[in-house]
Order: C-alpha cells, then structure tokens, then sequence
C-alpha cells in the first residue's frame, strides 16, 4: 500500500500535459456539382535564389544591407522627385524675377529641412550614399547641381565640402550599368510591383513601410522683405551643420 501510495504521488507531481492550441485561419472552398469539397488558398509568391556559398547573380542574401538601405530611402527619392517638378512649375508660373526666384528656393529648402530633417539625421552614412544615388536617377541631376541650380554655386560648393569630409562626391553621376548596376536592378524589382516578396524572400519578414508626412511643399513666391530675413537664417543654418559634421568626425 506504501509503494502504491508512493506511485500515485509522483504521477500527481508530474506536470499535467496542456492541449494543444489551434491556431491558424479557414481556408475557402466550394462544393463542386459532384458533391466534392475543393479547398482555395492563396499563396504569396516566392523567391528561388541560387544554391551555394560562392556571390551570384541574382543572390541578394549576401547583399541584404544594400535591400535594407534601399527600401528604407527610395520612397525620399520618389517624394523629390514630385517636389523638384513642383517647384518648376511655381517658378515657371509666378516667377519673374531673380530676387524672387532665390526667395522661393531658400524657402522650399528650408521646408524640406523641416519636412525630412529629422529622417536624415537619422540615416546612416551608408543609406545616405544610397540616397543620394537614388535621387540623381529619378531627377536626372545630381545633388551638387540640384544645389547650383536652385540655390546658388555657394550652396553648392559648401555641402560639397561637407560631402567631403565623409569621403563622399555630390558631383557623381548614377551609372546603371557600372556602380549602381545593384540599385538599378533593385528599382526594377520595385517598379515591378515584386518587392514584397522579394524583401520577404530574404529577411523572412515582409518589409517595413516608409512614412512621409506630405509629398507637396507649402512654401510660395516671397516678399524682398521675407527674403533678407530668411538669408539670415540660412547662414545660421550652414554653420550649424558644419559645426555638426566636425563633431561627428572628432567621434568618429
């Protein structure tokens, strides 16, 4: 009886095993005229890449920062590329003379600081080259001339000199078929309407939405007035990004 009793302790002190928990979701069906039941699923699409260690064409698993990078600034890209034909037409329409012209820039380019300000300071240096690559493709200029351009050739000039101190060129052109082959197949892939699957097939997650607050500038044709106060703080601006890049590079 002891021995029983003993027995029937240790059963009572093994933990009871719990039920399995279904999980999942219905799958559709119908009842064909034979009486048979046809289940329907949908299957998202799925991306084969090649077997084995050696870098291939096409096997973006070992590229996985650069598909990262690129999906989280190309959506920038395809915002200024719509802001840059805006600001063309404002100028074309309502602008007719130079004073007026710089007045408006300095003001579009102060809206752009505060629209995408925060996101950039955000960005590693390397989503910022792709960023930059990005934008020199959908545009059809590159930043330093964007900055010319719209600005003027000091503008230019001192965010190239920034450029510099990272080792990066804002005069450099996008070659698809060169350098930028790898970004250029990546927004074939994405004009496709495949980069989903294709960002899953690699990271085993679906891929994080960029959310841009608006994609049209608010800014208008100014006022001399306006003008002169905002130059003011443009130069404040310049000098607090140079006294930024200094003290990342002493951290660095």
């Amino acid at each position: 009886m002891l021995i029983l009793l003993a027995v029937l302790l240790c059963l009572e002190a093994f933990p009871q095993r719990a039920k399995k928990k279904l999980s999942g979701f219905p799958m559709y069906y119908f009842v064909e005229e034979n009486g048979d039941t046809t289940f329907v699923d949908e299957i998202d699409p799925v991306w084969c890449f090649p077997k084995g260690t050696k870098l291939r064409r096409g096997d973006w698993r070992k590229q996985y920062k650069l598909v990262y990078n690129f999906n989280k600034v190309y959506p920038y890209a395809l915002v200024g590329k719509k802001m840059m034909a805006q600001v063309d037409s404002v100028i074309a329409a309502d602008v007719t003379k130079r004073s007026q012209r710089n007045a408006y820039t300095h003001d579009v380019m102060m809206e752009l600081f505060t629209i995408f300000g925060g996101d950039i300071k955000k960005m590693t240096i390397s989503q910022g080259v792709v960023l930059m690559r990005l934008v020199d493709r959908e545009c059809g200029i590159p930043p330093f001339d964007i900055l010319k351009e719209y600005r003027s050739s000091f503008s230019a000039n001192f965010w190239q000199f920034i450029a510099k101190l990272f080792g990066q060129n804002l005069k450099k052109r996008y070659d698809p078929k060169g350098e930028d082959a790898k970004i250029e197949e990546l927004v074939q892939i994405w004009n496709k309407g495949h980069w989903d699957s294709f960002y899953y097939a690699i990271f085993f997650d679906y891929p994080p939405k960029t959310v841009i607050k608006r994609e049209r500038l608010q800014s208008t044709v100014q006022s001399r007035e306006e003008r002169r106060r905002r130059s003011e703080e443009e130069a404040g601006l310049m000098k607090k990004g140079l006294q930024e890049a200094r003290e990342m590079l002493k951290e660095e």
